[in-house]
């Protein structure tokens, strides 16, 4: 689907959706539990993903509005009766591949085109270190996954600075070990945020799970049991940065976001990165409301190493500020969805952004840039796709952004938002 945006200012009040990387930990928790509710989830195609693996492990989801009523396997995952199909979502397929090698017997693990090019590696020979069987059929580190368990618990060597997904997936399978997991970082943590959040949500749901001088550590034996059989997932702040960066680039009489409350999300970041380059912006984090108005913005520097996501977001935000916006270390933002660093670098300059790329760094010259209207490629992620739509609605002319279908991962109803804000969308 081809979406047109042509150069609008916006106003009034926008509800960011619930957290996806909040949703997909208590799904995943849930299954883990004998049963729990949880509420206000984002139901998203990568969420649904997460929860089919739930049923294939065992476990039965049924929605109710907004509601997840789901009944676990009680830590002991079925063999699935079929391959578990990921879909896009690099979150589902390294979570419930950990959980594979709690289950007595062999489980096949596969996604999309995409997903079946992204790094799996470092969390396959974990595996084996616990006394698991898990391979790559291809022998290259990559999706199709084969895991055979079960494992006992125990220690493992991993880097750190590929994903932060392999370390949830271990602290949250670790738990329903009998000996525990102990996870020794060979190289620092990146999106060390995420894995805040995994030990918040593990909490939430009574279990224990804590950081060590070498790593983190999560006993044995425990139960999932969330208080009072529920959990409530918090607003996401991933795709708050878009509606925020709107009103920082368009809402001259101010925009509302809400559902904005203080959370271990590392992306709210976003909100010191607009402050660092000038915006006028107010975070009420007792209500949860954060307003924003039109800015004059100037570069700053930022690193991404604990805020991936946030790097379109960012490199839009550049291409209008006055000045140098430089984002460093994003290397491991090549290894998402698709490679952000490349796509934005690219598509922005497609719109008449000046850009200089480099391996762990994105230079956006927004003094040298003046943003017009193009046909943009959204890459087949929801991230690059939101992001050019901001950056549309400040580009001289209409600006067209393929594939955006894709926002159906993390932000379904992303463009009725803006439009219910003002901005002058067209859908095809």
């Amino acid at each position: 689907m081809d979406v047109d945006i042509s150069q609008s200012t916006v106003a009034g009040t926008a509800q960011a959706p619930p957290s996806k990387s909040y949703t997909h930990r208590a799904i995943l928790a849930a299954g883990y539990a004998d049963s729990a509710t949880v509420r206000d989830p984002l139901v998203s195609a990568d969420t649904e993903a997460t929860m089919a693996a739930v049923e294939a492990y065992g476990g039965t989801v049924d929605r109710h509005g907004a509601t997840l009523t789901i009944r676990g396997f009680d830590g002991r995952p079925d063999v699935p009766g079929d391959v578990i199909d990921c879909a896009n979502s690099g979150t589902t397929m390294r979570l419930v591949t950990a959980t594979a090698a709690l289950a007595d017997g062999v489980t096949v693990l596969t996604g999309d085109d995409s997903l079946r090019s992204r790094p799996q590696g470092a969390l396959l020979d974990a595996i084996e270190q616990l006394d698991g069987r898990a391979e790559s059929t291809r022998g290259n580190g990559q999706a199709p996954l084969v895991v055979k368990g079960p494992i006992d618990g125990g220690s493992v060597s991993i880097p750190g600075d590929v994903s932060s997904q392999y370390i949830t997936a271990l602290l949250m399978a670790g738990a329903m070990t009998d000996d525990g997991v102990t996870i020794d970082l060979e190289t620092e943590l990146k999106s060390a945020p995420y894995v805040d959040i995994t030990v918040e949500v593990l909490d939430a749901f009574g279990v224990e799970a804590e950081s060590t001088a070498d790593g983190f550590e999560v006993p044995g034996g425990q139960t999932y049991d969330p208080a009072g059989g529920e959990y409530a997932v918090p607003g996401d702040f991933s795709s708050m940065s878009y509606l925020l960066a709107a009103g920082a680039l368009a809402a001259p009489d101010e925009l509302t976001v809400t559902s904005a409350h203080p959370s271990a999300q590392g992306d709210s970041a976003i909100v010191d990165v607009l402050e660092r380059m000038g915006a006028d912006i107010d975070w009420d984090r007792d209500a949860g409301e954060i307003t924003v108005r039109q800015s004059t913005l100037s570069g700053v520097e930022v690193s991404v190493a604990d805020t991936p996501d946030l790097l379109p977001t960012i490199a839009v935000l550049g291409a209008v500020a006055d000045g140098d916006t430089r984002i460093v270390d994003c290397e491991h933002v090549r290894y998402k969805e698709t490679d952000r660093v490349s796509a934005m670098a690219e598509e922005l300059g497609a719109m008449g952004a000046n850009l200089t790329e480099q391996q762990d760094t994105l230079t956006i010259h927004g003094g040298d840039t003046e943003l017009s209207s193009a046909v943009v490629d959204g890459r087949g992620d929801h991230r690059i796709v939101m992001s050019l739509a901001i950056a549309g609605l400040v580009a001289d002319g209409e600006t067209t952004v393929g594939g955006a279908e894709h926002v159906d991962v993390s932000f379904p109803n992303f463009f009725d938002v803006l439009e219910s804000i003002g901005a002058d969308v067209r859908r095809d």
